[in-house]
């Protein structure tokens, strides 16, 4: 499979479908760059036509804004918006709730205006408009399943539906937490906490979170957002349940039940 970075189409005078922001954690982290390929995948093998930045991309200044450098987070916002401009984006697909929330709501006020989609939603626009096609009996049907709302997906955009209704088409059993939806609990590593030394408490946010999960009695805990899922696994191996319990992105799972 061959991605095309957007100087690619330009060089032809061509535009794709959408532009694939891919993310810091996409594209440097291990763990989640298998989201990053297996959302890459599913997009190549139903056609959509899609361009990355590849070199071009910068970090969107998320850590930074939310860390509370704000004249780090102007400059590096800047250079992506002239970027995105230059190349006449309209529209922006990422794996990572954090790149979606700060294209969607906060580039507008410097001047980026972008259709921004999360990777959920747009899989679940493919799936209903017959465009992404699983199998009848895929791997996870039938499996006990939970779903994690990530923050800045779940509270911060208010998008419950559309991720849980690609897990309704895998045809999972889907269990959810005590806490989910509008009152679901962050993983622990929203604003900038990925980042930081914990400070003084009972225990670490993503130990209850995970602990949560487990109680749950599911097999898979869904996720969908790259922070999530590293935060989420950490908590798996702290209980030692690491061999019973997998955590996945949404992406991987579709990407596994694609019907030839």
């Amino acid at each position: 499979m061959t991605i095309k970075s957007m100087a690619e189409y330009a060089a032809n005078g061509e535009m794709p479908e959408v532009l694939f922001w891919v993310g810091c954690a996409g594209s440097f982290d291990q763990r989640a760059q298998k989201i990053t390929k297996a959302f890459a995948q599913i997009l190549d093998k139903v056609g959509v036509k899609f361009a990355i930045l590849g070199k071009e991309e910068m970090c969107t200044g998320d850590p930074a804004r939310r860390a509370g450098n704000e004249f780090l987070f102007q400059m590096m916002a800047y250079n992506n918006i002239q970027t995105l401009n230059g190349y006449g984006i309209k529209k922006i697909v990422t794996a990572c709730p954090h790149c979606f929330n700060i294209f969607k709501n906060e580039y507008p006020a410097l001047g980026g205006n972008y259709e921004v989609i999360h990777h959920t939603t747009f899989l679940q626009q493919l799936i209903n408009d017959g465009r992404v096609r699983l199998k009848e009996s895929g791997e996870f049907k039938g499996k006990k399943i939970t779903y994690h709302d990530s923050c800045y997906l779940g509270r911060g955009n208010n998008i419950y539906e559309a991720p849980r209704e690609v897990l309704q088409a895998l045809d999972v059993e889907l269990v959810e937490m005590k806490r989910c939806r509008t009152n679901g609990l962050c993983c622990g590593a929203g604003g900038a906490q990925m980042f930081k030394e914990e400070e003084k408490g009972n225990t670490r946010i993503n130990f209850e979170r995970s602990e949560e999960a487990l109680e749950t009695g599911a097999n898979i805990i869904a996720a969908n957002c790259p922070f999530c899922t590293t935060m989420l696994t950490d908590g798996v191996k702290n209980k030692e349940k690491e061999d019973d319990v997998k955590v996945l992105d949404i992406a991987e799972m579709v990407a596994r039940s694609l019907a030839d």
